[in-house]
């Protein structure tokens, strides 16, 4: 079959026709507030829309006193435990926590010794593809795009399950399980094979059963599958705070949304997968690494606090970088005066920086995240405080560990299956009404016209 010269070429004739479209698509935006509409079901303070009970996690950035609202400093809760306490205590007792983390999200309690040790086995007994699937799969239609090539590789492992349709909890919970252990592997399989294709020498390592998810990630990565104790531990950290924030978010609002439907595990994450794909979404470290390779080609000396000071007015000021007026890795949706998981990060990068030899690059994002904030409430009218989020310092983490940036929105993925798992898992076990919110019609009716008399 000849192959189409015009495939994924935007033409004229498309150009006209997007025209058409946009002409007539265009909503007044005084009707959003005419009809009270919560664009992005937000009000105007940003704070999200009521739209449905979880007991997965729970995050705190304000409190009431006497009836009123104020900001405070940001915790997050796993099953109603303080994520900074499960950091601590698997930092503590010197082992990995992703594995806790997933286990305490998707069956709703800490296990116990035998429990947990249980369940790391059964994700190395399901750390394994079909036969054939990498070659089959990964390797004969390589993308640059590493969340599609995960995407479809999710999608295809459907046609190997037997009862891929079955929604009932046992059969959910298996499937989840799976695709918490074989994410890892999809996405790594994936950065390899278009790396291959690119020219450069394919590495296509197995996974060691007796080893936690973080230290997997390394060794699938590295040709010699070596890492050192720090970085295995502060990738494992990474993938416990990436694991699950809350149902609002928009991809975990997805899983819901779609797991209402009754469609199937392998169709809800790849759903999650393509919302959490988003740049507004996911991939925002990946801009603060962009942003900061900027600043220090325009630095002359990245500890003169005047020349950073500069610099960031100028992104404010939309005269510096992408010119989008950010200073990428400051702010959140919920988080005010600070996000417990960027507090927890900066500890960990910092020990980082010293065995990697980058304590000057450290201190630049300390200045940094100090200035920021000042600059951004000194501009700008806030209703609420601004700090440095979690991606702030995860880019630097993954630029420091070398994994390339194709994988650093994956990596996300590969921690949030777990909370998606239990928010799957959640809404099948509570389940209700199909997710359906209304949308008011603003347009004009119009009649009929035969075709020879429209113009």
């Amino acid at each position: 079959m000849a192959s189409n010269p015009n495939y994924g070429v935007v033409t004229p004739e498309i150009e006209a026709l997007a025209a058409v479209s946009r002409s007539h698509s265009n909503i007044d935006p005084k009707d959003y507030i005419r009809f009270d509409v919560k664009r992005g079901l937000r009000d105007l303070n940003g704070k999200g829309v009521l739209a449905g009970l979880t007991e997965i996690s729970d995050i705190i950035a304000k409190k009431i006193v006497d009836g009123e609202s104020h900001p405070c400093d940001g915790k997050l809760y796993y099953r109603g435990i303080d994520v900074e306490e499960l950091v601590t205590g698997v930092l503590r007792e010197k082992r990995y926590g992703f594995e806790e983390v997933a286990y305490l999200l998707m069956m709703g309690k800490l296990p116990t010794q035998e429990e947990l040790a249980a369940f790391c086995r059964q994700l190395a007994y399901y750390r394994t593809l079909p036969n054939n699937f990498v070659r089959d799969v990964i390797l004969k239609t390589p993308s640059g795009d590493i969340m599609n090539s995960l995407a479809r590789s999710v999608l295809n492992l459907a046609s190997y399950d037997q009862d891929a349709d079955d929604i009932s909890l046992p059969n959910v919970t298996r499937q989840c399980m799976q695709l918490l252990a074989v994410f890892p592997m999809l996405a790594v399989y994936g950065y390899q094979a278009y790396h291959y294709k690119e020219g450069n020498s394919l590495f296509i390592h197995a996974p060691n059963p007796a080893h936690s998810t973080a230290e997997n990630i390394l060794a699938l990565l590295r040709p010699d599958e070596t890492y050192s104790y720090w970085e295995a531990h502060t990738l494992d950290i990474c993938l416990m705070l990436h694991a699950e924030h809350g149902g609002g978010n928009n991809s975990t609002f997805t899983t819901h949304v779609v797991t209402s439907s009754g469609t199937d595990t392998y169709a809800c994450m790849v759903a999650a997968l393509a919302s959490l794909k988003g740049p507004r979404h996911g991939g925002a470290n990946i801009k603060v690494i962009r942003m900061f390779e900027d600043m220090k080609r325009h630095l002359s000396d990245w500890k003169d606090e005047g020349e950073v000071r500069a610099y960031l007015k100028a992104l404010l000021e939309k005269r510096a970088f992408d010119k989008s007026g950010l200073i990428y890795g400051m702010g959140h949706a919920v988080y005010s005066l600070s996000d417990p998981r960027a507090n927890i990060l900066h500890g960990m990068v910092e020990k980082l920086s010293r065995e990697k030899g980058r304590t000057e690059e450290y201190e630049l994002y300390c200045m940094v995240e100090r200035l920021g904030p000042e600059l951004i409430s000194g501009q700008r009218t806030m209703y609420k405080g601004v700090s440095a989020n979690v991606d702030f310092y995860s880019g630097f983490i993954y630029h420091m560990l070398e994994l390339p940036q194709e994988l650093y929105t994956p990596l996300f993925a590969m921690a949030r299956v777990a909370g998606w798992s239990a928010h799957r898992m959640e809404e099948l076990i509570n389940m209700g009404k199909i997710i359906r919110p209304a949308y008011q019609y603003v347009g004009q009716h119009a009649p009929y016209q035969p075709i020879d008399q429209r113009k």
